[in-house]
């Protein structure tokens, strides 16, 4: 039969999938008639009429009926003639359909299955071969009959009727007999119901009162056959995707409530979230998917769609809905769903949860019941598995250590089968991105049993972990198992990051200077009452530590030192923190033969990072790796041929680090005497000889202010190494035994008492008028530490220099004093004014200045000796000037790290140590 006019599309010459009318008259296929308007065309194709409409009108959906009618009737003609063998076709030809009558249509023909027709006439060779039918079959043939009959009559109505009434009762009629068919068990009624209800004018029926009703039961029933059918026929699929429109009527039918129609994944995320969030409830329509299953499976596929998008920072659905507490308990629940997709969909939900904020992974683990998900790995693809493994990794990334250790022992004893095993044999075939986070969940696993025991699971895992390590093609692979051996610790905070980085800066005790250690300390305040807590997380902490540096004597370390080479900058910071935490448990655990595997693999690569990482993070974790070392005789000796490096970061880390003032402690214990330890070079050197002689020296913050004879008191800013003078002071007097504030300076002036110059209006005023005054200005008495003799010329020992330091007063004479054997240094105790100590120099102390680890002597030559102040030992000597020049003051930064000293040739010198 030739195809009729009407159904042929003009442009594109074919019969109409979704016909659409416009304001002229004409039908066009939507898509094709939208194409000729994107082309900037304004006309109608045919009759070119100006289009007045914005926007394409809805389906024509009487023509679609009436081309769904059509085709069916196209079908029998089309259908080859059976073969001998098989049944004879049916004794009853299907109505013949009528013609088309003004507008309108001609019912849809019925055909019933030819399974069922045979049934119901059977050949008489049939008959003769076979027994007489039971009286049960008779009734059940009969019953089918009925149905079809009465079937056939709803779906003509729904197809022809014009009436919405009328149609809204035939769905209801239709869905009635579906019920029927499906609950009554015949083998017969179901097919034969499928078969004719899942042609597409029936279907296009059904979207037309999606369209058109207001009924929410007979909107739920529609969509509940169209569910139905779908789920059956891959056609019926079909004939709703062939046109947009239908798939936009469900989408919109679901975002105003109806739950029934989570079909389609067309910008509904918050919809599924609200249907989600609703939980089970109760389904009248006992659909073949329920609300919530739909709704989690179409979410979890939009969510892994949106992750794997090229723009995937805006997420489908607003953070909050994915966190909130009721969301995330509904889905939990799913994890114990019957159907495994259901199970796969909810975990990968919660796996975007716990990504998305890391704060709901303990309510997400106190939840969860991990036995059906644990089961539904032995029954997925690879990619499922991965997923699984995935998830069950960054739950135990808890702040509690007794939450994890629960966690891991439902997931090795709670499945219906070995999950170590099944991890161990998944291990041996995936690819190396999978394979350390595979490894590190079973090396978990196994570390719950004592870790000394032999175990294949923990030598698989953490050989495939060194393995990729040194996988230097995959740096991927690398990052990830750097990032799994950092995570071994244990210790994380509430939102599940690491803090392996966090513990190792605070054993280097940095004063406030990182940020991750702000983050321990919250993390251990609320942790503080719970002994129980912390033995537990210290008893995992060695096993694990243990588990790693024992395999194959210590092989991880060269794996290590070989990413430590590396350019990648954060497989280098991950690698770093990874050997810092295990060279610091090598310390805590018993002898395990591998430090030295460590030393030669890891010092010089530590030394390094300490003396040009970029970041000070990276120095620090340096110094507390070579600390480790230093518990070892033979790592002492290593570590002191690379003295001059680790000296010099040492001494800048010392200003925020106490582990870097220990460290230098136990570097110079014995070599207080030795040169290269207390080297000292000349930085900068300024002449100011043409305001005389220097004659005093003070260094406060980061300027250097200097008294000279002729009067005049300068500023000078030290930065970057060089000497700027900033400020200059006529004081008309000669500046003596400096002392400068922040308000004010004092000096001694050329006659008696003590001048104090104010910086704000640059006024000087003398203080003092008597030529000498001792007195306590607490108690206001006088006291003598060291009683002089007279001579007729002058004072035997005169004191010429005084320095207190920690608590000792440091004194500073002529060594021709008879009193401890001519020395010129000596050390008394603030406390009770007892000498504790003298320093034997053969020249006259002029000058003292006192650091935390030296004593610089100075004296009426351009010498300057340098001393041990604990040991009171000489070390060596500075020549600060030429033939002629002596030195007349001297002093030291707050760090101790530059000593400015003052000539008599009016030069200011600045040293510092290298």
């Amino acid at each position: 039969m030739p195809t009729p006019k009407d159904f042929v599309c003009p442009i594109t010459s074919q019969v109409f999938d979704d016909p659409v009318t416009l304001e002229t008259g004409q039908t066009y296929e939507r898509r094709a008639i939208q194409e000729w308007l994107d082309r900037g065309n304004a006309t109608c194709p045919i009759t070119r009429q100006r289009l007045h409409g914005a926007q394409l009108p809805k389906t024509n959906y009487v023509l679609k009926r009436l081309i769904g009618a059509w085709r069916d009737q196209q079908q029998p003609q089309r259908r080859p003639s059976p073969s001998p063998s098989r049944s004879p076709p049916p004794s009853t030809p299907p109505p013949a359909t009528t013609g088309m009558e003004g507008d309108s249509p001609a019912p849809p023909p019925f055909i019933v299955p030819i399974k069922a027709a045979a049934t119901s006439s059977p050949s008489p060779e049939a008959n003769t071969s076979a027994s007489a039918p039971s009286p049960t079959s008779i009734i059940a043939q009969a019953s089918l009959s009925s149905a079809v009959a009465e079937l056939r009559a709803a779906v003509s109505c729904l197809c022809t009727s014009e009436d919405l009434a009328q149609s809204e009762r035939s769905v209801l009629k239709i869905e009635r007999l579906w019920r029927d068919a499906t609950a009554g068990g015949s083998s017969d009624a179901k097919p034969a119901i499928l078969a004719a209800l899942a042609r597409p004018a029936i279907v296009n029926g059904l979207v037309e009162i999606l369209f058109n009703s207001v009924s929410a039961q007979v909107l739920r029933v529609a969509v509940f056959l169209l569910a139905e059918l779908a789920s059956r026929d891959d056609a019926v699929v079909q004939t709703l995707t062939r046109v947009d429109s239908d798939v936009d009527c469900l989408a919109a039918l679901f975002k105003k409530g109806l739950a029934e129609a989570a079909l389609v994944e067309m910008d509904l995320a918050e919809a599924l979230v609200t249907t989600i969030r609703r939980g089970e409830d109760e389904d009248p329509l006992k659909m073949c998917v329920s609300p919530k299953a739909a709704s989690v499976i179409l979410l979890g596929q939009i969510l892994v769609e949106a992750a794997g998008a090229a723009d995937s920072s805006t997420s489908p659905v607003p953070r909050s809905a994915l966190l909130s507490e009721r969301f995330i308990r509904s889905l939990a629940a799913s994890l114990e769903a019957e159907p495994v997709e259901e199970r796969l969909a909810a975990m990968r939900i919660l796996l975007r949860c716990i990504w998305e904020d890391g704060h709901c992974r303990s309510s997400i683990a106190e939840k969860a019941s991990l036995g059906a998900v644990l089961d539904a790995f032995h029954a997925v693809g690879d990619a499922d598995k991965i997923d699984i493994v995935r998830f069950l990794y960054e739950l135990l990334k808890l702040k509690k250590r007794s939450a994890p250790e629960r966690l891991l022992r439902t997931i090795k004893e709670g499945g219906s089968f070995s999950m170590m095993h099944t991890l161990l044999v998944y291990l041996q075939s995936a690819p190396p991105e999978h394979s350390p986070v595979v490894a590190g969940l079973l090396l978990q696993l196994d570390l719950l049993v004592e870790p000394r025991k032999i175990s294949m699971y923990r030598e698989e895992a953490v050989d495939c972990l060194i393995q990729c390590l040194k996988n230097a093609d995959f740096p991927r692979c690398q990052l990830l198992a750097a990032e799994t051996i950092m995570c071994l610790p244990g210790k994380f905070s509430s939102s599940g990051r690491p803090l392996a980085r966090s513990t190792l800066l605070k054993l280097a005790r940095v004063k406030e200077r990182y940020r991750q250690s702000q983050d321990l300390n919250a993390a251990r305040a609320d942790g503080e009452d719970e002994m129980e807590e912390g033995k537990a997380a210290s008893e995992w902490e060695r096993k694990a530590a243990y588990a790693v540096v024992s395999h194959e004597f210590g092989l991880v370390f060269e794996a290590l030192s070989e990413c430590l080479r590396t350019k990648n900058a954060e497989l280098f910071t991950t690698s770093l923190v990874c050997a810092t935490w295990l060279l610091y448990m090598l310390s805590l655990l018993p002898d395990t033969g591998v430090l030295g595997a460590a030393r030669v693999c890891l010092l010089r690569q530590f030394v390094v990072v300490l003396r040009s990482a970029k970041h000070g993070s990276d120095r620090v974790l340096a110094m507390v790796a070579l600390r480790s070392f230093m518990n070892d005789r033979e790592g002492m000796h290593d570590i002191t041929t690379y003295i001059k490096d680790v000296l010099k970061t040492l001494r800048e880390l010392k200003k925020s680090s106490g582990l870097a003032f220990e460290m230098l402690k136990l570097l110079s214990d014995g070599q207080e005497s030795s040169v290269d330890m207390w080297s000292h070079k000349e930085i900068n050197q300024v002449d100011c000889s043409a305001n005389g002689e220097v004659t005093s020296v003070v260094y406060l913050k980061s300027y250097i202010f200097s008294g000279h004879s002729d009067g005049t008191l300068k500023v000078w800013q030290f930065r970057d190494g060089m000497l700027r003078c900033v400020e200059v002071h006529d004081t008309r007097d000669l500046v003596q035994s400096l002392a400068v504030a922040s308000a004010v300076a004092c000096f001694v002036p050329q006659g008696a008492g003590v001048k104090v110059l104010n910086w704000n209006s640059g006024n000087s005023k003398l203080l003092i008028t008597e030529p000498q005054q001792e007195i306590d200005l607490a108690s206001g008495t006088l006291g003598v530490i060291q009683s002089g003799s007279k001579r007729i010329l002058g004072k035997a020992s005169p004191v010429y220099a005084l320095r207190v330091h920690d608590g000792l007063l440091y004194t500073g004479s002529t060594p021709s004093s008879s009193v401890d054997g001519g020395a010129s240094v000596k050390v008394w105790s603030c406390a009770n004014y007892g000498l504790v100590g003298s320093m034997a120099t053969a020249v006259e102390a002029r000058s003292l200045v006192v650091s935390a680890d030296l004593v610089y002597v100075a004296s009426r030559t351009a010498a300057v000796e340098i001393w041990s102040r604990e040991k009171l030992a000489r070390i060596g000597t500075l020549q600060a000037g030429g033939p002629g020049c002596r030195v007349q003051c001297m002093a030291v930064d707050a760090d101790a790290d530059v000593l400015v000293v003052g000539t008599s040739d009016g030069r200011i010198q600045a040293w510092g140590l290298t």
